[in-house]
């Protein structure tokens, strides 16, 4: 007890010095750009500039490991604090500039917590774009991959009806961004319009505690049909990652002879390939909403196969919006493996190997196999402001830690958590 206290402890004092540092960032974030917009006509009539925010606050009933919104967030409302603002709390600022009908760029700056636990402000798009014909666009930078339904306005709290995305859907990758090239086709059928886009390119991203890891031969082609109020969303999402941090571990079942050999190669994480494929749909005639969405992970390693998906509904009465989600993820994969075979080694070689398929299963265990129901509402409380307050009922999966980080020995997986979260978005 008196090791988690002082660990308590010492997350807090860190967690005020980077309030600190956040709010600081935010400001260095808008105002240059700001101050560089109204400078004189010229410029205005060429660059134009917006931004976007969220004032969040949650609370988990859990306080033995840490509710996240990202498979990548270091911590949370939880077992670290009690009440947080980091899950959904952000600044961003973007600036576009056209420079002829056909030419243009764009760039998009973001604050908010990251795997390394910081507030620094990062680059989420920076593009140019060229339009050949209006049909056909094309795209060289940064881009934002078209993988889910809400995938560009995902961080954008105003543009969406609840606090955030249901997490299990949208935990399902780490890889939200490429450094490449895509393709746009924008075809319209009578009434229909369908825009087919195709990316190439290659990322990186941090993992808390475990440095960056580069994703390679980053591709996805997604397909958006839109026919009045409807739209349609399915995408298919490819690429190799290159996770080393876990190598140590599978180089000691190496050690092992071929039943280790064949361990460690069904579950590292060198060089996999993996999918992600996704359908989504929404119906928005104005009045109310129904949307849904589902998605599968397919990798061949320990972090495994999943899948997920998510419904939801609201009813728009004057300035509310209430809503209902039901979410569910579940894992299509060994959460366990027997390991080596203890028989017939010596008990020091026994005890080393017992370790390894503790590691092993620790590792598998954390598939997330979780439902969730989130009941919430929007207030539209000005233009441009809204507010909002959800609450979240997760029931864990037997012997799942669900989406759950920071998980202490004395959790009880399995179990159910209660969530509660308000949050403030607005747009300039």
């Amino acid at each position: 007890m008196l090791i988690q206290f002082t660990q308590r402890e010492r997350l807090r004092a860190r967690r005020s010095r980077r309030n600190a540092e956040a709010f600081i960032l935010s400001a260095m974030l808008v105002s240059p750009m700001g101050a560089y917009a109204a400078g004189d006509a010229a410029t205005a009539s060429i660059f134009s500039l917006s931004g976007f925010g969220t004032l969040g606050l949650v609370h988990s009933s859990e306080d033995s490991a840490d509710f996240t919104a990202s498979p990548l967030a270091p911590d949370g409302p939880g077992f670290t604090q009690a009440w947080s603002p980091d899950v959904d709390s952000r600044l961003g600022a973007q600036v576009m500039a056209r420079f002829t009908p056909q030419l243009s760029a764009m760039l998009q700056v973001i604050s908010e917590q990251r795997y390394n636990d910081t507030y620094t402000p990062h680059v989420e798009w920076a593009n140019i774009a060229y339009q050949p014909t209006p049909e056909v666009n094309l795209r060289l930078g940064r881009i934002v991959l078209p993988t889910f339904l809400l995938s560009d306005s995902r961080k954008v709290g105003y543009a969406n009806p609840w606090v955030r995305p249901p997490v299990e859907v949208y935990s399902l990758s780490p890889i939200f961004d490429s450094d490449g090239a895509d393709v746009s086709y924008k075809v319209h059928l009578g009434e229909i319009v369908n825009t087919v886009v195709g990316t190439y390119g290659q990322t990186d991203f941090g993992f808390p505690h475990g440095g960056r890891f580069p994703v390679k031969r980053l591709r996805v082609i997604a397909d958006t049909v839109e026919y009045g109020p409807a739209t349609l969303h399915l995408a298919y999402q490819a690429s190799t990652y290159n996770y080393n941090t876990l190598d140590p571990l599978f180089d000691a079942f190496r050690q092992f002879g071929p039943q280790g050999i064949a361990l460690a190669n069904k579950y590292d994480l060198d060089d996999k390939p993996a999918q992600v494929i996704t359908a989504g749909a929404l119906y928005d005639p104005g009045n109310w909403f129904v949307t849904g969405e589902w998605g599968q992970r397919r990798l061949n390693s320990a972090v495994g196969q999943a899948a997920a998906w998510y419904v939801s509904g609201g009813y728009r009465l004057s300035k509310f919006t209430p809503y209902l989600t039901y979410s569910r993820s579940t894992a299509d994969t060994n959460t366990s493996d027997p390991g080596l075979s203890l028989s017939g080694l010596p008990p020091s070689v026994a005890g080393a190997a017992a370790g390894l398929n503790a590691a092993l299963n620790s590792l598998l265990g954390t598939l997330a196999v979780q439902k969730t129901i989130s009941l919430g509402s929007r207030w539209d409380v000005m233009e441009n402001v809204d507010v909002k307050v959800q609450y979240d009922h997760i029931n864990l999966g037997a012997g799942s830690a669900g989406t759950l980080i920071n998980v202490q020995p004395d959790f009880q997986r399995g179990g159910t958590v209660n969530v509660a979260s308000i949050a403030i978005d607005f747009v300039w």
